[in-house]
Order: structure tokens, then sequence, then C-alpha cells
């Protein structure tokens, strides 16, 4: 009874898979997504793979970093897995930043691919 549930053991295997790409070379993560996916990133909307990984690719740093703090997973009723990501990210020389992402992983043709993505700094008007 100490194996996690399937979908936990999906959603951590994808989380540090595409962690370790981001942080080494980012447009290696084309992979992971298909031409209907849908990334929202700081609220701007980009849908399809060669969009996403064109933003993804154009970000204005040179290294980046990720240190997960927490990742929680669910199963959806149509088979998805449903992953929420909260971490912090140093880019550069940047002050360290807290972040959250959300994954919708799902099954196609015996690969997990992400269909939906959400990011967002963890930012406060104080």
């Amino acid at each position: 009874m100490g194996d996690k549930p399937i979908w936990e053991q999906i959603g951590s295997s994808f989380v540090q898979h595409y962690y370790q790409l981001f942080d080494t070379d980012r447009t290696q993560l084309g992979a992971i997504y298909i031409d209907a996916s849908c990334l929202t990133w700081e609220g701007q909307q980009f849908q399809g793979k060669a969009a996403i990984v064109e933003k993804l690719s154009s970000l204005p740093f040179q290294k980046i970093q990720h240190s997960i703090t927490a990742q929680d997973h669910q199963p959806t009723p149509d088979s998805c897995i449903l992953s929420m990501v909260v971490g912090q990210l140093k880019a550069d020389d940047d002050q360290i930043l807290g972040f959250h992402q959300t994954f919708l992983l799902k099954s196609l043709q015996g690969a997990w691919v992400c269909t939906n993505e959400v990011f967002r700094l963890a930012l406060h008007n104080v």
C-alpha cells in the first residue's frame, strides 16, 4: 500500500522530465505537446506545438533552474491527469521567484502529452 497511485507516478515522472528539459534545452519541449495543445503563460495564450515551443524558446534568459516545492496529481473522469506544481526558479542572475504551474496530461498512442498548461510567477502587488 506504500506504492503511489499510477496517476501520481505518471504525473511525477512528467514533472521531472519537463523541468529537466526546460532547464537544459527548452527547444526539446516540443515532444511533449500536440498541435491542439494550449499554453497560458502569464496571461498570454498560445495554441499549438509550434507556437508553444516558440514562446518557451524565446523567453528572455540564458539559463534557468527550477526547484520544485510541491506537486499534486489527480486523475480526471476522462482518463487524463491534472498536475499542479509549486516551486521556485532562478533565471540568469535574477532573484529567486516563486511560481505555480498546472498541466493537463493525456495519453495518446501510448505516450503522455501535455494538452493544457498554465504558468504564473508568484508575484504580489503589496
